[in-house]
């Protein structure tokens, strides 16, 4: 075989090194390409909160271990880092769809439902693929080993969890079609996010008789009617004038999620972590269209009016002519900072006269915060953290009953009373100090 040199002209061997000069020195289309749909896994990640579950306190970034209370038992968040031993180091693409948007895990048992596969069952292929990209490239493996949960046996057999996914979790296909189009329209792009990716319902939606959510998208009236998570009512997001956000524009809706409060109101419980970890990090379209969505929503009641602000209450607290415990409880220790108008100072200290957390039919909330204090998220664009002190060792359980049932009743507000068994029932849950005299 004979070989032949061939003499290429100096320009086409400039041409040539610089070309390669360039490949070499400048990171190929396909490195940019995995770069952005990691970042774009990481803002996936933050909308939906996939931190507040699967990272500890004082622990590593998503290595799991956070006890998540169940009726059963405690059940333990698993390690979502690369680790190839203790995380997801191992999963495949298709290992990890299985396991976020139809609740299988890599070993084919059927994942509890503390992990939200029911709404992440509406989220996009390519949304989950940028998501497997993030856990895969950026985020930091550690070896740290999931703990079993804390049920007892016979309850924690896993085959009885695959007859509850049949039939409470919908399948992952019927989904898509509607992600396709969600960026085009902000309606739809809030529906995808609060309903999928969000898992608004998995905490605001009341639960059925083997736990499930009554509902899992807006045309059904009971989802994000409300229910109770950890001591708190996870209030009523449909558009009621009096417990809902019928009173609240998407400007408000908007200012509560960037910040943590408004006008209204103030994010407190596990909402304040929501805000802290997930919402403040979203964008303004995103935020908007959540808003939208959220707003579109018919009210599970309709026809209720809108409260309107009576100043009676008010005008007796200024003369001092309520002298019942409930009114000098308020002005004992409540008044300073809410105010004998019950107005309080906007966006420091919420509002209590016409507030949908005090019109809800529940007063968990209500009878928790006052008993074990709470503290407003410190956001970028709200970095001041206003909290509220702890009453338990300070009032009785008929004295925050008063309290409660004077601040249901007052400045137009009208809700039931609050009776001293449901502050008790409230207490020895939230594990709050006994009151004085006990």
């Amino acid at each position: 075989m004979s070989y032949r040199t061939v003499h290429a002209p100096a320009s086409v061997l400039l041409l040539a090194a610089l070309a390669t000069s360039a490949a070499l020195a400048a990171p190929g289309a396909g490195d940019e390409a995995q770069a952005r749909q990691i970042r774009q896994g990481e803002y996936l990640a933050r909308a939906a909160d996939c931190a507040a579950c699967h990272s500890a306190p004082k622990g590593k970034p998503f290595a799991g271990g956070l006890p998540l209370a169940s009726p059963i038992g405690a059940i333990y968040s698993s390690n979502i880092t690369p680790d190839p031993d203790t995380g997801i180091g191992r999963y495949s693409l298709e290992d990890f769809d299985r396991a976020v948007r139809h609740g299988i895990g890599k070993d084919g048992s059927t994942l509890y439902p503390a992990m939200p596969y029911p709404s992440y069952a509406k989220v996009s292929p390519d949304d989950v693929q940028a998501l497997y990209a993030y856990f895969m490239h950026g985020v930091q493996p550690v070896s740290q080993p999931n703990r079993k949960p804390d049920i007892r046996w016979p309850l924690s057999m896993r085959w009885p969890l695959a007859a509850w996914r049949k039939l409470f979790a919908p399948t992952p296909v019927a989904a898509v079609k509607d992600a396709a189009a969600a960026d085009h329209d902000p309606i739809r792009r809030g529906r995808y996010l609060v309903e999928g990716l969000g898992h608004c319902g998995a905490c605001h939606t009341p639960r059925g008789f083997a736990l499930q959510e009554k509902a899992l998208g807006g045309d059904n009236r009971a989802f994000l009617s409300g229910a109770v998570v950890d001591g708190f009512l996870a209030k009523n997001l449909r558009s009621d004038a009096g417990d809902g956000l019928g009173r609240w524009s998407e400007a408000d809706i908007v200012a509560l999620l960037r910040s943590g409060r408004n006008d209204h109101s103030a994010a407190f419980g596990g909402m304040a972590d929501v805000v802290q970890h997930s919402t403040q990090h979203m964008t303004d379209a995103d935020l908007a269209a959540i808003a939208a969505y959220l707003k579109s929503l018919a009210p599970v009641r309709a026809g209720t009016q809108a409260p309107v602000y009576d100043g009676t209450a008010h005008e007796a607290l200024r003369t001092g002519t309520d002298r019942s415990n409930g009114a000098l409880t308020y002005l004992n220790n409540c008044a300073a900072c809410h105010r004998s108008s019950g107005k309080g100072y906007a966006q420091t200290f919420p509002a209590l006269a016409l507030s949908s957390t005090v019109h809800s039919a529940d007063p968990t909330s209500l009878i928790h915060i006052v008993l074990r204090g709470g503290a407003m998220p410190a956001t970028v664009s709200a970095p001041t953290r206003f909290t509220m002190p702890a009453f338990d060792e300070r009032l009785s359980d008929q004295d925050v009953a008063d309290v409660l049932t004077f601040v249901r009743a007052s400045w137009g507000n009208h809700a039931p009373a609050v009776s001293a068994s449901q502050v008790a029932k409230v207490r020895k849950a939230a594990d709050a100090a006994p009151g004085p005299g006990h």
